[in-house]
């Protein structure tokens, strides 16, 4: 049975998510804190298969190398973002006044379709608007969708950093999360969890 916890991480407290079975875990959105996610791992004692990144920006990888290194585990990313790992101006941490974030490159480049690593068996969905390169991932079978900064309960990512683009989350939204069965769990990047099915009813930019 997988099972899926979610961390808060970093400086403004960011979903990291670990989903693990049967002693092997993907780590999604490891936000910073490495100390945190290594103390559940070794709670659960799991071994890390990959790192996936709903995106690129500073809050969502300042643990990236961290967990990359200690499990020796390849990182993830969509082509768009593929630079941004190692790019400040990019990846946001330059525009507030903290200290740069960078990591290496990506080990593999995430594209729409369905992806297995491991035991792992999940659909990538392009969702970009908040930025060029945010994906979903969508475990069907389990019910769930890690949707990083594109859907949250009641609301929707920002889209006035540079790369973002309201009218195109908008369009992607609609139509690669609405698109799933209402009772679809949506894990957001930020706050709480919701589902498909709420937001469609009560999400006042889809309504």
């Amino acid at each position: 049975m997988l099972r899926i916890a979610r961390i808060p991480l970093g400086p403004i407290g960011t979903n990291g998510y670990v989903l693990y079975k049967e002693g092997r875990a993907l780590v999604i959105d490891p936000g910073g804190d490495f100390d945190k996610l290594h103390t559940f791992m070794e709670e659960k004692n799991l071994q890390v298969e990959a790192i996936l990144l709903t995106h690129a920006h500073f809050d969502h990888i300042g643990a990236v190398e961290e967990v990359r290194k200690h499990y020796k585990a390849p990182v993830y990313v969509h082509l768009e973002e593929a630079d941004w790992l190692e790019t400040p101006s990019k990846n946001g941490s330059e525009w507030f006044g903290m200290d740069p974030v960078v990591a290496n490159g990506p080990d593999f480049i995430l594209e729409p379709g369905t992806q297995r690593i491991g035991d792992f068996q999940f659909e990538v969905r392009h969702v970009p608007g908040h930025s060029p390169g945010s994906v979903a991932f969508v475990f069907r079978n389990e019910r769930f969708t890690i949707a990083g900064d594109t859907l949250f309960q009641r609301g929707i990512g920002r889209t006035d950093l540079p790369g973002g683009d309201y009218e195109q989350l908008i369009d992607a939204i609609l139509e690669q999360l609405l698109t799933l069965r209402d009772d679809m769990k949506i894990y957001p990047g930020h706050g709480e969890p919701t589902t498909v099915g709420e937001e469609r009813k009560a999400n006042p930019f889809l309504t």
